[in-house]
């Protein structure tokens, strides 16, 4: 199936030198996903609802501040191909050119759309990920913002002292109530009332009762699911108890496993390919491979690597944190770590993930590494 009967040639656009005050009524009036900034006629890339929501720039700032550059998709590209473009330039919205001009624009939802009937062949378990990074209720809404920035998510299952779910916390909802909280007429200092609202529990922000999913339940069921609530996510719950948190879907995780391949070679998928400095796909592919092939009994099915970028930076090198995932017949396993550039992120993140696969329950090592893995973890 190429992109061309999924995509739309009804768009939004708005040039650079526009205010952001316009984009975010074309949002509010309108609900794309995004919109495609032009200068001059000419493409230059596009901007999202989330970039808007998480700014705190001024509605009288240019619109080219807050564009983001998108892969350039291809009126005939393969729905699969451009799956893994959206998942690996870290976009939702991406335009479709025709001979070089722009045609349309194609979104994560138009994609899901349009595979929708064909998502019954895969269960829940097959996609989730598992142990997501979770607040308890008396969390503060500070402590929500530093995790989401630090890890780079957009949400957290909330728990009680049990450790039983109770609501979730997404990005949407944190900026919702900072806005209106701070468009409420107010005295005094507005530093203050910062700082007070930071303070306040998660318990205040959070949605209540969770939207979840079972492990069984099929991929098209969740998706359903999130278009009928209007979620990008879901919280995934075993079968024998919705109160507790296994793990988190996704339409990200649904994208990522539409490019699922049966190659030779093991499949690697890498989010923010661009922050790529010094290593390149080839190297994490063989790095991880390398780890891999010592157990005989792991077969690892899918590999993800996602790279974040934070503002600190070194020499002008950024801070950047790498996340490893496999997916094996052993269940899920995972390492992250942070560097200066992509290279030296990777490769403590690798590090992490050795330890890690040597934990996981039933992978035996061969003998042949067995020393050799002992004597380089007791080093670290």
């Amino acid at each position: 199936m190429d992109i061309s009967t999924i995509a739309r040639t009804d768009y939004y656009e708005i040039e650079s030198e526009e205010r952001l005050g316009k984009a975010r009524s074309m949002f509010e009036e309108h609900n794309p996903k995004g919109i495609v900034v032009t200068e001059a006629g000419e493409y230059e890339g596009v901007i999202t609802q989330k970039q808007l929501l998480q700014s705190h720039i001024e509605d009288h700032t240019k619109v080219a501040t807050l564009t983001k550059p998108a892969p350039r998709i291809q009126r005939d590209d393969d729905v699969r191909d451009v799956a893994r473009s959206l998942v690996e330039g870290g976009t939702k919205v991406a335009p479709v050119f025709e001979d070089g001009t722009l045609w349309g624009i194609v979104d994560e939802d138009m994609i899901l759309e349009g595979v929708l009937d064909n998502l019954d062949a895969l269960t829940v378990e097959q996609i989730y990920t598992e142990d997501p990074i979770s607040v308890p209720e008396d969390g503060t809404l500070g402590r929500v913002i530093n995790l989401m920035r630090e890890h780079g998510i957009s949400r957290l299952p909330v728990v009680n002292d049990d450790g039983f779910l109770t609501g979730v916390v997404t990005t949407h909802d944190v900026v919702d109530f900072v806005t209106r909280n701070m468009d409420k007429p107010t005295q005094g200092d507005r530093g203050g009332d910062n700082d007070r609202m930071l303070d306040l529990p998660v318990y205040d922000v959070m949605n209540s009762p969770a939207e979840t999913i079972s492990l069984s339940d099929t991929v098209e069921e969740a998706v359903r699911k999130m278009f009928e609530k209007d979620y990008a996510g879901l919280v995934v719950t075993p079968e024998d108890d919705d109160r507790v948190v296994g793990g988190i879907i996704t339409k990200t995780d649904v994208l990522r496993a539409l490019t699922f391949t049966e190659e030779d070679h093991m499949d690697v998928q890498i989010t923010n390919v661009s922050l790529l400095d010094t290593i390149s796909r080839q190297d994490i592919r063989e790095s991880i491979e390398e780890i891999t092939s010592k157990y005989r009994d792991m077969q690892v099915r899918h590999a993800h690597v996602r790279f974040h970028e934070h503002k600190e930076k070194l020499r002008g090198t950024p801070l950047i944190q790498a996340k490893i995932r496999l997916r094996t017949n052993r269940g899920q396993v995972a390492g992250s770590g942070e560097g200066y550039g992509a290279a030296q992120a990777f490769n403590v993140a690798r590090d992490t993930l050795e330890r890690n696969v040597l934990e996981l329950k039933g992978v035996q090592s061969d003998r042949e590494y067995e020393g050799q893995l002992l004597r380089k973890l007791g080093e670290l």
